[in-house]
This record gives structure tokens, C-alpha cells and sequence, in this order.
């Protein structure tokens, strides 16, 4: 990694290359998920720390930015901006991979405006092409393959109108103009999603099936968040640079600086509220995937959070818990439908692949900063008092009490819960299932305190 590659903010993308293959997830999540503290805004004891040498009201207003900006620079948000050649941008390939996969669909492009397109040349489109799903016999920028404005496309008209657009059935639409290089003449059904946040659209996520299909809710739901939130993100760093810029002026004003960190702040803000939401939709989505008629990780993060409570656990390690209980399940956001659905014998491939999960989920939070404290809650959260569990085969108080905690949350709410191939258990008797196996699978303490809690 050259200096120049880490001033670009590209230093995440070193091994994407040999990742895209064996787990482009890794490198999804290391992309749109930033390292949101809150308690980084300008706060009261910030500004009294970066303000205290401060020789005059701009001074001060710069340390503020300065601090700002290291926080969320490109290496901690979203590191996709400086890119200047098309190995770089390979990344994009890495995600819509990665969408296809999540949303059980056929194929998926990305295409982004000229402003984050540098490094590419699209003979001034509207919109380019920087990522697909398809797989290119040659060079796939060389295409300059996009959209020009004024194109009568569904593609243009759903980055235009800031709307999402979904089509069942294409052959009911003239506005549709398949790409031959993408394969755009197999297609049936599709659905385009901007990338956006509230004041700006920076791309499109075009999401295509082979055959006619809807894409589920919570699918359809996920694919809007990660639009917004990476045109938050997007936009978060244009604003950086425009910062940047502005601080090397010697003539700019104090109200100009408030007016810039205004906006600083707000777009933070705005980024925080879009990654809680990312892990909600998130959550819901491998809950569809898991075929649960309910809201099971939502009623396991709310559970393991009333424990927590009741345990007298603090406001960050609840916190953690609740996330942890969120995301216990993320790693079956790659698997087929078709195996949770499958009500005969899986085959050892099948079998290996859910047990497996907890270990891909791991490798996903990894990537996601602001959430790594809770990998260890995930990790473990199979693990058994008696240490028959996996994947340490931890015992006892060895295992992290958050993953503990989830554990029971998790038991209580998957025996409570119609899955595909049951009914629901009541609660007396989940819950006699679960005293009876005190101190074998699960913690007495925290079984005791869930009679408390239910």
C-alpha cells in the first residue's frame, strides 16, 4: 500500500481482489459501515478541549472541523471516494455480488454520477456503470456502459424522481431498454433503488431477475437503507473535502465556519440514524430468510435488553446486548431460502452450511466498527454452560455473559415462535424446557432472572 493509495483512503480495499471471490460480504460490509461514536459531536467537553488554545472565535470553529474531520475521514465511513484507476474501483463488483446473494436475485449493477466517478471516463453520462454482478470476458469500464440524460429508461426516471422503482413484469413497460453487455435482454422483472440521502442522489442500485418475481418487503426494505446510507456516506465525504478546501481559506468568516459545521453535524447525525436502521432492516431481513413468522431477531434483542435491565447490566454493555441480539443470526442473510425452507433431511453440505452461520456473521461485524464490541456476544452465543457448545466449547463463566444472555433470549423466543415446519410452543412450556436444562445449556442465573422477566 502506497502513501498515496492510504491518502486516497483506499488502505480497506488491499485485499478485495482475493476477497471477492471467497467472501465478498467482508469487503460489502467493510464499505458501509462507519465508525459512528456519538458522543463525537460537538459536545460541551469537545468543544472545551479543542477550544481551550483557541486564540479567536475562527480558530476555535477550525479546531472543531479539524477534529470533525479526522473522525470521519474516508478510512472510517465510507472509503470509496479518490479512486483513480479501475482496480480501484473493482470494489463495486464486490457489492453487487454481495446484493445478489442477499436479496436472492439474478443480478445486480451499480451506477453512480459523474462527481463519484473520477478515475473513469463516461463521455459525460448521466450515470455509469462502476459495478456488477455479471461477469465481464474483458474490461468492463472500457464499455463506458450507463445512461445519458434524458434517456426515456425506468433507470433514469427512478434516479430523477428520487423514487424507488419496482416491475414485476417488464414486458408491461416501454420505458425499458436492455443492455445487451449485461445480459438485459434475459430480464422479466426489476427493481431500481436510488443512493441517496435527504438533499442529494448520487446513483442507483438496479436489482434484475430472469424470471418474473417480487422482491420480498423486508428485501425491498434493506436494499433502500444501504441506498440512503451509502448516499449519506457518499455525501458525507464530499462535504470533507469541501471542508478541507474551505479551511485553507485565511479570509473565511466565523459564520461561514458555523454554517459549514451545521451541516458537518447534521449529515453525522444523519449517518447514525442510517446505520442503526441498516442493522434493523438488516435483522429483519435474515428473519425473513429464516422463515420465522415473526420478528424473531427484534423479539430476541428486546428480550436479551429486559434482561439485561433486570440483571442491573449498564447503559453501553445493554446496549451491545440488544445489537448482539439484532444480528445472532446474520450470517444466514447469505444462505438460500430453499434451506430453511426444506422440511425433509438436509444433506451434509446443506447441514454444514447452517451450522456454520455464526462464524460468517462474525466475519461480516468485523468489517462494521462502530459494532465491533459485539462480536464476541455473537461469536459465542452457541456456546453451552456445560461446555458442549460451539464454537470453543467454552464453560461456565468462560462464556461472555452478553452471549450468555442472548442464548436464553434466543431459546425463548425460537420456542415461542411458528417456524415453518412447527407450531409455537406456549410459554409454560417453553419455559419449563428451558429450567430443565439449566446449568446444562444455559445459565441458572440468567434462567432464573427470565421467570422474573416473562
Amino acid at each position: 500500500m502506497t502513501d498515496r493509495e492510504e491518502e486516497l483512503g483506499a488502505s480497506l480495499f488491499g485485499r478485495t481482489l482475493d476477497l471477492m471471490e471467497d467472501d465478498p460480504l467482508e469487503e460489502f460490509f467493510a464499505l458501509n459501515m462507519g465508525d459512528f461514536i456519538s458522543e463525537y459531536l460537538i459536545s460541551e467537553d469537545l468543544a472545551n478541549k479543542i477550544g481551550k488554545n483557541a486564540k479567536n472565535k475562527s480558530e476555535k470553529l477550525k479546531s472543531q472541523l479539524r477534529e470533525l474531520i479526522s473522525i470521519y475521514s474516508l478510512d472510517k465511513t465510507l472509503c470509496v471516494l479518490g479512486f483513480s484507476s479501475q482496480e480501484e474501483y473493482v470494489v463495486y463488483n464486490s457489492i453487487a455480488k454481495t446484493l445478489t446473494q442477499i436479496l436472492d436475485v439474478d443480478a445486480c449493477h451499480i451506477y453512480l454520477t459523474e462527481d463519484f466517478t473520477k478515475g473513469l471516463n463516461f463521455e459525460n453520462k448521466l450515470l455509469g456503470l462502476v459495478g456488477s454482478s455479471i461477469e465481464f470476458d474483458e474490461d468492463m469500464y472500457a464499455k463506458k456502459l450507463g445512461y445519458t440524460k434524458g434517456d426515456k429508461s425506468i433507470v433514469v426516471q427512478a434516479f430523477e424522481e428520487v423514487e424507488k422503482v419496482q416491475i414485476k413484469d417488464i414486458s408491461e413497460i416501454q420505458n425499458f431498454t436492455p443492455i445487451y453487455e449485461l445480459k438485459e435482454f434475459d430480464v422479466k422483472s426489476l427493481a431500481v433503488v436510488p443512493i441517496h440521502n435527504n438533499a442529494h442522489v448520487v446513483g442507483v442500485i438496479v436489482i434484475e431477475n430472469y424470471k418474473e418475481k417480487t422482491i420480498k418487503r423486508p428485501y425491498m426494505n434493506l436494499l433502500e437503507t444501504i441506498g440512503r446510507l451509502f448516499g449519506t456516506s457518499m455525501h458525507l465525504q464530499k462535504v470533507i473535502e469541501n471542508t478541507e478546501f474551505m479551511l485553507a481559506d485565511e479570509d473565511i468568516t466565523p459564520e461561514e465556519l458555523q454554517h459549514i459545521r451545521a451541516d458537518l453535524t447534521a449529515l453525522i447525525g444523519d449517518l447514525g440514524t442510517q446505520q442503526q436502521a441498516f442493522v434493523e432492516k438488516l435483522a429483519k431481513a435474515v428473519d425473513e430468510k429464516g422463515q420465522y413468522k415473526v420478528a424473531h431477531s427484534q423479539k430476541t434483542a428486546d428480550l436479551s435488553k429486559k434482561l439485561c435491565k433486570k440483571l442491573g447490566l449498564n447503559e453501553k454493555t445493554t446496549d451491545l446486548v440488544y445489537y448482539a441480539g439484532l444480528l445472532q443470526n446474520i450470517g444466514k442473510i447469505t444462505l438460500p431460502e430453499s434451506l430453511f425452507t426444506n422440511k425433509g433431511k438436509l444433506s451434509k453440505e446443506e447441514w454444514e452450511k447452517l451450522q456454520n452461520h455464526p462464524n460468517v456473521g462474525v466475519n461480516l461485524l468485523m468489517n462494521i466498527n462502530f459494532l465491533s464490541e459485539v462480536i464476541p456476544y455473537i461469536h459465542y452465543h452457541k456456546e453451552r454452560w456445560d461446555g458442549k457448545g460451539e464454537p470453543e466449547g467454552l464453560k461456565g463463566n468462560s462464556i461472555p455473559f452478553g452471549s450468555r444472555i442472548i442464548a436464553v433470549a434466543d431459546a425463548y423466543t425460537a420456542m415461542t415462535s411458528d417456524r415453518s415446519y412447527r407450531d409455537a410452543m406456549t410459554s409454560e412450556e417453553a419455559l419449563k424446557i428451558i429450567k430443565e436444562e439449566a446449568g446444562v445449556k444455559w445459565d441458572p442465573d440468567v434462567v432464573n432472572v427470565l421467570f422474573e422477566v416473562v
